[in-house]
């Protein structure tokens, strides 16, 4: 059995309540409830693999509306003791998760402006998002595989939540079909 998860019911709603071979879990959006609630699954149930999907900005000009799937995680709004930004002081800057084709920053606010993207673009991601890095981490603790699918919402900049509300939906489906393909359900 694998287990989907989101973090929004909103990132599922194109998604059947009872995909075969899958059970499903919504965290709620940000680190700590990514964490608390992966964590919590995964201690009650044993799962083959974990199938992350869900919205992030694209803060990488070249990469367009579409599904991407995630390699690498980091942190983007911690610092460590000597102020390097995307350095936590005991978590591993960044965590690796497969053969993904893009790198995403994880911090606990929605990305929206233009001088955040500035701070965390060199930092080598291409995507923003709120639970990335703590899906992984967990997902790590326990030695379970994970693969994190991401649908562009929005390029991350002024205005970035309207266009989030406006384009879920139709991540959703992207996300869908490509969980389709990928596993044939």
């Amino acid at each position: 059995m694998r287990l989907l998860v989101a973090a929004l019911e909103s990132e599922l709603v194109a998604f059947p309540a009872d995909l075969p071979g899958f059970d499903r879990l919504v965290t709620g959006p940000g680190k700590l409830q990514a964490t608390y609630a992966l964590t919590r699954a995964l201690d009650a149930g044993e799962y083959e693999e974990i199938v992350v999907v869900g919205t992030a900005g694209a803060i990488d000009p070249r990469l367009t509306h579409d599904v991407y799937e995630v390699g690498t995680a980091i942190q983007h709004d911690v610092t460590d003791i000597d102020g390097i930004v995307g350095q936590h002081v005991s978590l591993p800057q960044r965590v690796a998760i497969g053969d993904g084709e893009v790198a995403i920053a994880t911090g606990d606010h929605f990305v929206d402006d233009a001088e955040a993207v500035q701070v965390i673009r060199p930092l080598g991601a291409g995507l923003v998002d709120m639970e990335a890095y703590a899906y992984a981490w967990v997902a790590g603790r326990f030695g379970v595989p994970i693969r994190i699918l991401k649908s562009v919402s929005d390029r991350a900049q002024d205005d970035a939540h309207l266009s989030w509300q406006e384009t879920v939906a139709a991540c959703s489906a992207q996300l869908r079909d490509r969980i389709r393909r990928d596993y044939g359900v």
